[in-house]
């Protein structure tokens, strides 16, 4: 029976090439964004999820909220927290702390080999294996870490430090990381690697207690609760899992006991579920954004509910078509549940040839937009994810698609299906059109919104990339300096770098001229006999930074690279109180404990992306904390060539680094990345809509047309033109589409106004554009809908009504 069931459906695919062909498309469009989806979402929640009790494990956060509004949450904490939180908060069974180090210089005494920087290096105390337990090569896990300038490394790195060596005839080995200072440690422990996906990247881990006198206490910014440091992170495992709120209620009392509520900023501690660290800030920048990854299962469901729209409308309106065989099938005795069981049979062979072709779509896919897809992600078709998917998600496409046209399509009579007549529910309405009508209206008001947002968010983008940014961006390259290596060795390379004939100048600094680091302090500026308050972005620059970005200096003078000189900008003389320029130079404000002397002013520029307003701005100069190098080319550079020369003088001074120059235009770029992103992937999911909707139109007008080629030819004996013709048919689809623009229009414009609203720099709502993409649609509908209708008027009215 079930073979039977199955052959007669191809049969009935292979009899209607134009309707399979259509339905076999769209829904291979729509399962493959699913498929896709799907295993993203499947490897973005898999994370860290195979440690023991993983509920039960939490980071501790820092969220410091100013007076003035704003806040910064922190994935770091406070020192002293990690010391007191087991005794103080009794939910807490274990905690393990950890201090992350960034780009460590590794090296090996024994042969005297450099292995170059990684971010793969952290202090970690005993209570972090207990807390995140691995298979232990060699040592004793609760004495690894437990004395300073011992350290545990895995097994990977086992075999790039020491190739060929035993994991235990490695304990004792000495290895030297490169910070502020040389940290060395003998190795204690050899672990497993991590096969699973985690968070947790670190190969390296050196006992907390190497961090052992006040002066590296203080240098790391562990001695006081008013230092909170992204690298110190605390982790903690509670006694049951339903002791969450404890825990945070006793984190709120010990913020309240240590922090005092005179303070400009209230400081207050989050604990975030181990399962959340991989959607916020973690430890190698693959974080994927829970509003993405959320925007992308609307999209993906969106997708294939139009291509299921698109077979459900098709399948009823052709319908008709197929009375007279429903008719025959039930007077040779089949009933309605074999006939069910049929037409499903039709859909679920059309279900899995589109999942086939969805596949190879999938794979495509992947590859065209890999760059908006999460670090390490690949399809594993034979995954047990997938394998329920190939069986759980055609069943249920099959049913969801094909359960209403099959209904439809059991429940003719089969007498009056014979002899063809009209099969309609009541006198004056149908079910059928009506459907049909309204699936079609959801379908084009989905694809109105999609164009609607992809044309505001290209014109905000492009208002922004036109914006005067107040610094000079064009031919400026810039390279990270190795983190602590000393003053003599920076001025130098900026000394030898300065001398290229092609070089027009090159500055260092803490950061780059516009990026997302921040760094805010309070200055104290003298007012009479008082000193008033104020809360300023700094900048740490030396005194070529302003000429290499093309800061304009307004009054005044450069520094000259002293520590009590520093330059502001306009809205720092604004919110200080200055009357003008001049008034501002060679006034003392107190600054970082000292007293500083205003010698310059320089015009308002975005040092951050055009999302924040322009921030009061101090200049100051501190070259032990320089990170940064911009070099400023002469026009008429060979870019690629004069990027190559920088690389190889960076190379002779810094023989162990391997970093490149990068263009300063395209850093600012990636400022707008997640936009860019947003807007990219809704323009696919745009065309996916729009081709969706124009097949199912296609295949819709097609036949509802074909149906009416005697009314048009009785129409045009009677005397109707070409054009009234056209406009009749064209006009119900007019009206059709206005429908759509207008439930279009609401949840565009509340989309775009939470977006825009993010912008403090931003275009106003672009009206003309909805109305754009509504024409668009319109045209497109008109231009599918009027060939078909062409094709119809313009037959020989003889040739229809020759059997009347």
């Amino acid at each position: 029976m079930l073979k039977n069931y199955f052959k007669i459906a191809w049969r009935n695919l292979l009899r209607n090439k134009l309707r399979t062909g259509i339905h076999i498309l769209g829904l291979s469009l729509g399962i493959s964004i699913c498929f896709l989806i799907f295993n993203v979402v499947w490897h973005s929640y898999s994370f860290d999820k195979f440690h023991p009790d993983a509920e039960r494990i939490f980071r501790v956060n820092t969220l410091t909220q100013w007076d003035m509004g704003e806040s910064y949450p922190n994935s770091g904490t406070p020192g002293p927290l990690g010391e007191v939180i087991d005794s103080e908060v009794s939910a807490v069974e274990t905690k393990g702390r950890l201090y992350t180090l960034y780009q460590t210089l590794v090296t090996i005494p024994e042969g005297n080999k450099v292995l170059g920087r990684t971010n793969e290096v952290t202090f970690a105390d005993p209570g972090f294996f207990r807390i995140f337990p691995r298979k232990w090569l060699a040592g004793n896990p609760e004495e690894a870490l437990k004395n300073p300038n011992s350290a545990v490394i895995t097994k990977s790195n086992l075999n790039r430090y020491f190739p060929g060596v035993a994991p235990f005839d490695a304990l004792g080995k000495e290895i030297i990381w490169i910070d502020a200072d040389s940290i060395s440690a003998q190795v204690t422990g050899v672990v497993e690697d991590y096969t699973e996906n985690t968070d947790l990247i670190f190969r390296d881990f050196i006992s907390y207690s190497t961090i052992s006198t006040p002066e590296q206490q203080e240098w790391f910014g562990l001695h006081h609760w008013g230092s909170v440091n992204s690298s110190s992170q605390l982790f903690v495992k509670i006694r049951e899992a339903g002791l969450k709120s404890e825990l945070e209620k006793a984190l709120a009392r010990i913020a309240e006991k240590n922090y005092s509520p005179d303070e400009e900023a209230t400081t207050s501690f989050s604990a975030e579920p181990l399962s959340d660290i991989h959607f916020g800030q973690n430890f190698d920048d693959s974080s994927i954004s829970k509003v993405f990854l959320h925007g992308m299962i609307y999209i993906g469901a969106i997708i294939l509910i139009l291509a299921t729209l698109n077979f459900v409308n098709l399948e009823t309106a052709q319908a008709i078509g197929r009375s007279k065989e429903v008719g025959i099938r039930k007077t040779l005795g089949g009933r309605r549940k074999e006939l069910i069981l049929q037409f499903l049979s039709e859909t679920y062979l059309m279900v899995l040839i589109a999942l086939i072709l969805a596949l190879g779509l999938a794979e495509l896919f992947r590859n065209l937009f890999g760059d908006y897809l999460p670090s390490g992600f690949q399809l594993n078709h034979l995954s047990f994810p997938n394998l329920i998917f190939y069986v759980v998600f055609p069943l249920g496409i099959t049913f969801l698609a094909g359960i209403y046209p099959a209904m439809v399509l059991s429940s003719y009579q089969p007498v009056r299906a014979i002899k063809g007549e009209k099969i309609s529910t009541s006198p004056g309405f149908s079910l059928g059109v009506f459907l049909r009508k309204n699936l079609m209206v959801l379908q084009f008001s989905s694809s109105i919104s999609f164009i609607i947002l992809v044309l505001v968010l290209q014109a905000q983008l492009r208002y922004i990339s036109s914006q005067p940014l107040g610094f000079e961006k064009d031919a400026v390259l810039y390279a990270n300096l190795p983190f602590m290596t000393g003053e003599d060795q920076m001025v130098r390379l900026r000394q030898v770098i300065s001398q290229q004939s092609g070089v027009s100048g090159a500055a260092l600094s803490g950061s780059l001229v516009s990026s997302n680091s921040l760094w805010t302090s309070d200055a104290w500026i003298p007012v009479d006999t008082t000193e008033s308050q104020l809360f300023t972005q700094v900048m740490n620059v030396d005194s070529a930074f302003i000429r290499v970005n093309g800061i304009p200096l307004l009054a005044g003078k450069n520094t000259t690279n002293r520590a009590d000189e520093i330059l502001v900008n306009e809205n720092f003389l604004k919110e200080a109180g200055f009357s003008d320029f001049e008034d501002a130079i060679n006034k003392k404000i107190r600054f970082g404990r000292e007293e500083r002397t205003i010698v310059g002013v320089v015009g308002n520029f975005h040092s951050r992306t055009l999302r924040e307003e322009i921030r009061p701005l101090l200049l100051t100069y501190n070259p032990e904390y320089f990170q940064t190098i911009s070099v400023k080319l002469r026009s008429g550079q060979n870019l690629a060539q004069a990027k190559s020369d920088l690389e190889r003088i960076y190379k002779e001074i810094y023989p162990f680094e391997s970093e490149e120059f990068q263009f300063l235009d395209e850093e600012i770029t990636q400022l707008y990345q997640e936009d860019v992103r947003i807007r990219n992937v809704m323009s696919a999911a745009t065309i996916l809509a729009i081709l969706i909707s124009a097949m199912g139109l296609f295949g819709l007008s097609s036949y509802t047309i074909s149906q009416r080629t005697k009314e048009i030819s009785i129409r045009k004996v009677l005397g109707a033109s070409l054009m009234q013709i056209l406009t009749l048919i064209s006009k119900e689809y007019v009206v059709l589409i206005l429908i759509a623009f207008t439930l279009a229009i609401l949840p565009a414009y509340y989309f775009l106004k939470d977006w825009l609203g993010g912008f403090t720099y931003r275009i106003d709502m672009p009206w003309v554009l909805f109305g754009l993409a509504g024409f668009g649609v319109l045209l497109l509908c008109l231009l599918i809908v009027g060939a078909h209708s062409l094709l119809a008027a313009k037959t020989n009215p003889a040739h229809v009504l020759k059997d009347e």
